[in-house]
């Protein structure tokens, strides 16, 4: 494999090698420390990131707010005392090695104030920020005034371009790269457009070639882009290392550092990772950011692919196509479907899932009382994690509410993701994972159970494998 030569990321030549950050502490300062001790971007979550007490372990997020508003406070609090905790614990690991990132999602609870709350109280400390899921037009602003640098996360060309000509072209001096993720191959949420097909993943050497072209017409041919999503063994894309069309290049690894020492999700989740088949990875679209994301196909999963498929379209009056009387719920109350959803529902109903749930898209979905309650109560809990939020209607904006009917299909992302970080049920939580890990238990480097350090990973990664 041809050799690596460093990349200007951050101010500083490195490794052109970054691991990826993933939220609600599956990247923490500690991750992320070992990985820019040992000569790459260390990248740790700024998502409601944990702080430690005295004795190190993690203090539990309880909310008291009555109101979303108040706990939606409340998790801003958290969220950038958190960072700001993760960001002392990787500085102090890096030693003044690499550099240290904070990511974070643009679609995440009032993401602006998290931004300046913690580069604010963790001056020199975070060299960089990388942001995706959505279109971060400010983060350039915000990260020239703190004198950091930023790495938007894109998916095309297209995207980048946007980004650069109603914002980024002010601060070109602190883009420190652009992160290409691959919409398809990518663990968590995906940036897949609605020109592109789920189903129908594309190459990604053409798309990073026509974002480089992109960047050279801005004057940025020689600002670092970054492949993220699908990297496993460097010497399969050895035609990216000092491509001319592609310039400069850094590779970022999402899934491999999570099975490291370092890494700081539960052991059982470790173990899981070691046994996963191709096909295990389902890239999904019942998030409630609406973007697509990419999880492993656990019971959590399949609980939610039944419930959408138990769907009808339904009328409050009859009306052509509709015209069947279907008395739903408790109180038997009458709506209107087709004659083929009317037997399809009565055999649902039949098999236990006998309530009927409304859509912000005039459907049902049926499922049990159990399921029933549990949706609700989790909608009701809502502490607005995200800047909106489809299952539970909250927006940060007033009136703090997207104008929509809170939809059941989709479900509370915080409550899971807080859930399996912290040791919950693997199989009935969201275990965020991208599409190539299956490969742990094909790559020889992990036989007999192996767990490396971030050091050795990253050794490892250097030979090529």
């Amino acid at each position: 494999m041809r050799a690596l030569n460093p990349v200007l990321l951050g101010g500083r030549e490195l490794l052109p090698l970054i691991e990826g950050g993933k939220g609600i502490s599956i990247t923490n300062g500690f991750s992320a420390g070992a990985w820019a001790a040992a000569g790459g971007v260390g990248t740790f979550s700024g998502v409601n990131a944990d702080t430690f007490d005295d004795g190190g372990r993690p203090v539990a997020q309880v909310y008291h707010g009555r109101t979303r508003r108040e706990r939606h406070e409340e998790l801003l609090a958290y969220a950038i005392r958190g960072a700001i905790n993760q960001a002392r614990i990787a500085y102090e690991v890096a030693g003044g090695e690499g550099r240290i990132n904070m990511n974070v999602l643009w679609e995440m609870a009032a993401a602006e104030r998290v931004l300046h709350g913690v580069l604010e109280g963790a001056k020199g400390l975070i060299s960089g920020i990388t942001c995706g899921a959505g279109m971060p037009y400010r983060l350039a602003e915000i990260a020239a005034r703190y004198r950091v640098y930023y790495y938007p996360i894109i998916s095309s060309a297209r995207a980048f371009s946007a980004l650069w000509k109603r914002a980024y072209h002010r601060f070109a001096e602190w883009m420190g790269a652009v992160v290409y993720e691959d919409p398809w191959l990518a663990g968590g949420h995906n940036g897949i457009s609605n020109r592109e097909d789920p189903q129908k993943p594309e190459s990604p050497l053409p798309r990073v070639a026509a974002l480089r072209r992109s960047m050279c017409e801005a004057g940025l041919g020689r600002t670092p882009i970054v492949m993220a999503g699908g990297v496993w063994f460097l010497r399969e894309w050895e035609e990216w290392i000092d491509n001319p069309e592609l310039g400069p290049v850094a590779f970022q690894f999402g899934t491999r550092p999570l099975l490291t020492k370092e890494s700081p999700i539960p052991e059982a989740w470790k173990q899981k990772l070691l046994s996963l088949n191709e096909g295990d990875v389902l890239l999904h679209p019942f998030s409630p950011t609406g973007f697509y994301s990419s999880a492993v196909r656990n019971s959590f999963l399949r609980e939610l692919e039944a419930r959408n498929a138990r769907e009808v379209a339904y009328a409050s009056v009859p009306e052509p196509g509709r015209e069947c009387a279907l008395a739903v719920g408790a109180r038997g109350r009458i709506v209107y479907v087709g004659a083929a959803d009317k037997a399809r529902a009565e055999k649902w109903i039949a098999l236990g899932f006998s309530d009927a749930l409304r859509t912000p898209d005039s459907t049902l979905i049926f499922v049990t009382p159990a399921k029933a309650r549990e949706i609700h109560t989790d909608q009701i809990n809502c502490m607005g994690c995200l800047s909106q939020c489809r299952f539970s209607n909250w927006a940060q904006q007033p009136p703090h509410s997207t104008g929509k009917k809170a939809d059941p299909r989709s479900f509370c992302i915080q409550k899971t993701l807080q859930a399996i970080a912290h040791g919950a049920d693997l199989d009935m939580n969201l275990m965020f994972a991208g599409h190539n890990a299956f490969r742990f238990a094909l790559d020889p480097f992990y036989s007999n159970g192996f767990i490396p350090t971030v050091r050795q990973l990253v050794h490892r990664i250097l030979t090529g494998d």
